[in-house]
């Protein structure tokens, strides 16, 4: 076998292992890829769906519902390209279809929830986080239309100052009917201070004139509570008529 020969087998072998390899490769960087997507979608389509069933029914409205859906009928319909024979994903693809097909009459059925704490409070607004972050993701991949997803934007942060609003008048009201009219001080002073940190106060006029009211009857309950009560014998009172005895007799003695 001549060299030259045996120069192009060696070659030929050698290209045929560099192509094995980069086959294997981009082989490799597809199932990688095709995971990270499943996992991504996975995570969106978990993150929606908690907000469409958790969300309280006061914050929850049909086109919030809509969009829900809406967003939740994109993800399932790419995860169904990564996964062609799941019969679940077809269903639910089905079900959402159906959902949007009602446009404004989709059913609402989440039920109102008090926020009584701030640890309810809390757990409401990283829902609201998490829908404010699907929202900007879903506008930077293209579906939904900037000036909706802007329209989105201020509704969510309209939720989360109505959130704020309902925890301080609740937690006020509470303390009240508790005869702490001390803690109600605190929580409707905290309300008015956050409303009159809003970009735009004068929006909400009418819940800060409520919270003004309260923190005001509040206010003056405490200063109720505090007020000496003089006309009442007590050992600080006769304690200070036994001083003003003693010095009326020790002037007595000096003029005398």
């Amino acid at each position: 076998m001549s060299p030259l020969v045996i120069t192009l087998l060696i070659v030929t072998g050698i290209s045929i292992l560099i192509a094995i390899g980069y086959i294997t490769h981009m082989v490799e960087n597809s199932k990688l890829e095709k995971a990270r997507l499943r996992a991504d979608l996975n995570d969106r389509l978990r993150r929606c769906n908690e907000i469409s069933e958790a969300l309280p029914g006061q914050l929850m409205s049909p086109a919030l519902k809509l969009l829900l859906c809406r967003l939740l009928l994109q993800f399932s319909e790419r995860m169904l390209v990564l996964d062609k024979n799941s019969a679940a994903l077809k269903e639910r693809i089905e079900e959402l279809r159906g959902l949007i097909g009602k446009g404004e009459s989709i059913p609402v059925r989440n039920p109102q929830q008090p926020i009584l704490t701030e640890a309810k409070a809390k757990d409401i607004r990283f829902l609201l986080e998490n829908l404010h972050g699907q929202i900007t993701r879903s506008a930077q991949d293209a579906f939904l239309p900037t000036n909706e997803a802007k329209h989105w934007f201020q509704e969510v942060r309209e939720m989360l100052v109505q959130l704020h609003i309902e925890l301080f008048n609740n937690v006020g009201q509470q303390a009240l009917q508790q005869n702490q009219p001390g803690q109600a001080r605190l929580a409707f002073e905290r309300g008015v201070q956050y409303l009159r940190k809003q970009p735009d106060p004068t929006r909400y006029q009418g819940p800060l004139k409520q919270l003004e009211n309260l923190l005001a009857r509040a206010n003056s309950m405490v200063l109720e509570n505090i007020k000496p009560a003089t006309d009442e014998p007590n050992q600080l009172n006769d304690g200070l008529r036994s001083l003003e005895t003693d010095d009326d007799w020790k002037k007595k003695n000096m003029y005398d």
